[in-house]
């Protein structure tokens, strides 16, 4: 299929063949109709990408002082990887569509193949011919209403959350700054709520069109007659309501809202512009600064968005689901009128040189839209679902083999930590081929295949576990599907590296080792990459063997997580700790050279700190402190082993150092952080490649494994958690 993309990094904006979408339960694959382009909010980011590095980073202080802190904890080489990897990736773009349903994921009910649907989402509701859409992003459009009019509603719904922020009421005054494609809208809705409206804007084109659709006057925020109108329909004492739907960096809007809205006024902000809020003007008028965060309740809530978790309308009226359904009624009940905001309609194929045309000026628009076309030639849909190998099945081997060149690879999943730390390494090796990505999102398979070299992309999970010709699958998908995909692709017969973690429940590291009986196949790996470090390994040799039990700790400065991370998806994800824990207790049993046989957890409450005891056979033990309310200019990882009179001191793998009879110092000055990827990709590749012993044994995974879900346990128990299975 066919979706528009742009590379942020060049500006480069295309038109790209893309892996079809898979049907995923608890949404609907949706062909487009029509799209609507937003001409203030897309339009901004297609200015960003044109701009240099510098102007990049002017524009966005925000992401500057994440990359600033990544150089912190990761150091340069790493971020600048991380970086460009993101920046030189093509993107997608549009979020307001309407089309067709042509296919129902499990667990919908609320409509069917053939239904009309408008779609809403900046992951999900694409300028592309097929979307997967999730079930709280999508709602029916009334009978009678045009595909193209039922395309404006995400944007409606932006401006209708905007509306219902400012809390107008019959009779009530409001003022509009910025009539654009949001600007209008407002508008209209608060004109059908019975409110007088008064719209400021540079262009007299929209200030027309603005008092065509209700808007009792308008005109040039300079102009006398807009405070001219103001004091008549207000007596005087300003308007009750301003609604900022402006963009830019001029401060004017905010200065305008002190000026004309009256004492205890509410002033809402909707657009993106400057806010350097006056503070005496602000103050004497004790006005109401409010924001509208996007389509309403539900936004940025993955429970929501993605699991399709409601809120009840007890306690949440409106919804971004609701809004978006109100928003389609209004436009069916003919109380809003889109048709006039129609500038243009272009041809889907058109849609780079309409993007360009708007860049340039040449194509002056209120609302564009992308028209699909109406016969696209079929797509067949993958299913997600994979049919179970039945038990007993004698089609299945081991994948044990002669020596071959070269290895032919799988990735399923594509996200930043593959495409950063796994597939750079991969790209640039000899004796390694390649084969196929898949995702569940077709920009991300394409973006992958075109930066590393895959031989196909797809979003088919069928077309790898049932192709021979390919060695091993990495799995490095969200860590909720790591135990269900290593579990097929072992009865698949493949070799697996599967990120951490293997499992996030007893039952999930049950099911994987049911499958490694079952078909005979323990070629397996987990990403435990930092016993692979070579500084690591350099200063365990200077270590040397010890004869007496040992005593490791190992401070992990994990930090905040940022809002929107998937970590914070604890009920579908697992805890942060269960993710990542099994890196550290992996590091401490590899120093050890033991598995544990118990561990202990405390918490304090109030935060997500949490002190890992580890107790091994011969009496050694590991503390792991797993930290995130410490200073994020502090390193990440500090581990100290000591036993036998000696010490090893390991700072953020940039120093290492031993203390024994003869002191051991590393250079200060490594070319750059190697947490052991590259080295355990070799190790794996060479595993694969020969038939030789996996890189790290499979009861050594199962104990580590076992050993981080019993933290959980621990935590609920308030006592030491014996494991039962640890050799």
């Amino acid at each position: 299929m066919k979706q528009v993309v742009q590379n942020y990094k060049s500006g480069e904006l295309a038109v790209l063949d893309v892996p079809v979408p898979g049907c995923k339960p608890g949404g609907v694959l949706v062909r487009t109709a029509f799209s609507l382009i937003s001409t203030g909010t897309e339009l901004m980011k297609v200015s960003e990408a044109g701009m240099s590095m510098l102007g990049k980073a002017r524009s966005r202080p925000d992401q500057v002082a994440k990359v600033m802190q990544s150089v912190a904890t990761n150091g340069v080489p790493a971020t600048y990887r991380k970086v460009m990897g993101k920046l030189d990736s093509y993107t997608p773009l549009g979020y307001s569509l309407c089309g067709v349903v042509e296919q129902v994921g499990p667990g919908i009910d609320d409509v069917k193949v053939g239904d009309l649907v408008a779609c809403a989402g900046n992951e999900h509701a694409l300028h592309a011919e097929l979307n997967w859409v999730p079930k709280n992003l999508y709602a029916p459009v009334p009978d009678g209403l045009a595909p193209r009019h039922a395309a404006f509603g995400t944007v409606g719904s932006i401006a209708l959350q905007g509306v219902r922020q400012g809390e107008s009421r019959l009779g009530e005054v409001a003022l509009v700054i910025g009539l654009g494609l949001i600007g209008q809208l407002v508008v209209q809705l608060l004109a059908a709520s019975g409110v007088r409206v008064v719209g400021v804007d540079p262009d007299p084109a929209r200030c027309e069109l603005a008092e065509s659709l209700g808007a009792a006057a308008c005109g040039d925020p300079s102009s006398a007659a807009v405070e001219a109108a103001v004091a008549e329909l207000t007596d005087g004492h300003g308007v009750d309501q301003v609604y900022l739907a402006a963009g830019g960096g001029s401060n004017q809007p905010v200065e305008l809202a002190a000026r004309l809205c009256r004492d205890r006024g509410r002033v809402v902000d909707i657009g993106k512009c400057r806010l350097d809020l006056p503070w005496n003007a602000y103050y004497e008028k004790e006005l109401d600064v409010r924001f509208s965060r996007s389509y309403g309740p539900g936004r940025y809530d993955p429970e929501y968005e993605l699991e399709g978790r409601d809120y009840p309308i007890g306690y949440v009226r409106w919804t971004e689901r609701r809004n978006l359904a109100c928003f389609l009624d209004l436009v069916a009940r003919g109380r809003v009128d889109v048709e006039p905001l129609v500038t243009h309609i272009a041809d889907f194929d058109d849609a780079v040189e309409t993007y360009q045309r708007l860049k340039d000026g040449d194509l002056k628009a209120v609302a564009v839209l992308f028209r699909y076309p109406e016969h696209a030639a079929e797509a067949k849909a993958p299913a997600v679902a994979v049919p179970a190998v039945k038990r007993g099945s004698t089609e299945v081997s081991t994948p044990t083999r002669a020596a071959r060149t070269p290895v032919r690879l799988a990735f399923l999943g594509a996200g930043n930590y593959a495409t950063s730390m796994l597939l750079p390494h991969l790209a640039q090796r000899e004796g390694v081929e390649l084969s196929t990505v898949v995702t569940t999102t077709a920009l991300s398979a394409a973006n992958a295949q075109r930066k590393f070299g895959f031989a196909e992309a797809t979003t088919d999970l069928d077309a790898v576990l049932g192709d021979k010709s390919i060695d091993a699958v990495f799995v490095v998908t969200r860590h909720s599907s790591h135990a269900e995909l290593t579990r097929k692709a072992l009865l698949a017969g493949k070799t697996v590296f599967v990120e951490k973690p293997l499992a996030l429940t007893e039952d999930e590291l049950a099911g994987v080792l049911a499958a490694v009986e079952e078909s005979g196949n323990d070629r397996l790996q987990v990403g435990f990459n930092r016993r692979f470090a070579p500084l690591l390994q350099e200063a365990r040799k200077r270590f040397g063997a010890r004869t007496g039990p040992a005593s490791l700790r190992y401070l992990v400065n994990a930090g905040q997580l940022t809002h929107g991370s998937w970590y914070l998806q604890q009920g579908t994800e697992g805890s942060r700790f269960a993710g990542e824990g099994g890196h550290f207790i992996d590091t401490a049993s590899w120093l050890l050279d033991a598995d544990p046989v118990s561990v202990y957890a405390v918490a304090p409450s109030g935060n997500e700190d949490l002190q890992v005891v580890l107790r091994y056979p011969d009496g050694s033990t590991a503390t792991i402190s797993y930290v995130t309310t410490g200073a994020p200019g502090f390193p990440k990882e500090t581990l100290d082993l000591v036993a036998d009179g000696k010490v090893l001191r390991l700072d953020d793998f940039v120093r290492a150092s031993v203390y024994a009879r003869k002191r051991w110092v590393s250079s200060r000055l490594p070319k750059a952080r190697d947490k052991g990827q590259s080295a355990e990709l070799a190790a794996f590749v060479k595993a694969v490649r020969t038939g030789g012993p996996m890189p790290v044994p499979l009861e050594s995974l199962v104990a580590t494994t076992s050993a981080t879900l019993a933290v959980q346990a621990g935590l609920a128990g308030g006592a030491p958690v014996t494991l039962a299975s640890a050799r």
